[in-house]
């Protein structure tokens, strides 16, 4: 028989890290470390706008099953980030207003599901984010063990109690609790380097100078050509003549008709 637990820890990272991290998003962040961590994209926000980042309390869930959600929620801190794995795939609604409401009472920042979601419009009118892989309102029951606090996987990404999770419209990124520093350093660095290629981008430089991708191109074998010279177009026809007979001629006609 399978081992469930509910692992208490306080295990996490430095909070003066998550709080950089954060601020630098998703994409900064994976790639300061190397372009490592990205959760699958089939994660996304139940609305725009949202960021966070904190220490992730992990749950494994049977699919169509919310009972170690329900468990996992006392094991849970401010700043907090429940992150939802399932043994096999499943798009159930296991989250809905009512746990959000629980989380959001200790103080959690939101939710990572590798499952479905419901209750979106009361979701976003309380700002509670969640990135899931489905909205879907199908209901779950309350009847399968699971565990808290275990290392899971989910959208293709590994994910450690502890670990940090930073989310936003980009997607999901997790960084290892140990990297934390190393990674909001790094984060940091890059963004002071977009912050002058930006100003270099503004005013005008191209991204082919900027990082020298001409020689690339040249070595790549791509080479620059001048479209030819479209043909002259013909001379339109002279249809004054013609206009002018068929006037004659309507006129002409016209007033023999005329008593």
């Amino acid at each position: 028989m399978t081992d469930h637990v509910v692992v208490r820890t306080d295990v996490g990272p430095p909070a003066d890290a998550v709080a950089l991290l954060a601020r630098q998003g998703v994409s900064t962040v994976h790639e300061a470390q190397g372009r490592t961590g990205l959760l699958g994209h089939l994660l996304r926000p139940i609305y725009p706008g949202a960021r966070i980042a904190g220490r992730a309390v992990t749950v494994s869930a049977q699919p169509g099953d919310n009972l170690m959600i329900h468990a996992a929620v006392e094991q849970t801190r401010p700043g907090d980030v429940l992150v939802v794995g399932f043994t096999s795939p499943s798009t159930d609604g296991a989250f809905g207003e009512l746990l959000a409401t629980s989380l959001r009472a200790r103080g959690v920042r939101g939710l990572v599901i590798d499952a479905g979601c419901r209750d979106v419009a009361a979701l976003t009118r309380m700002g509670f984010p969640v990135w899931s892989r489905a909205v879907c309102a199908q209901g779950t029951v309350k009847a399968s063990p699971g565990s808290v606090n275990v290392p899971v996987v989910l959208a293709g990404g590994y994910v450690r109690p502890g670990d940090v999770v930073v989310a936003d419209d980009d997607g999901v990124v997790v960084v290892p609790r140990e990297r934390a520093r190393e990674v909001a350093a790094a984060g940091a660095e890059r963004e002071a380097a977009e912050e002058e290629k930006r100003r270099l981008l503004a005013d005008g430089v191209l991204g082919l100078d900027m990082y020298q991708l001409r020689p690339l191109l040249a070595r790549l074998g791509v080479r620059y050509v001048d479209a030819p010279d479209p043909p002259e177009a013909p001379d339109p026809p002279d249809r004054t003549g013609t206009t002018d007979r068929t006037d004659a001629a309507g006129q002409g006609e016209e007033s023999t008709r005329r008593p």
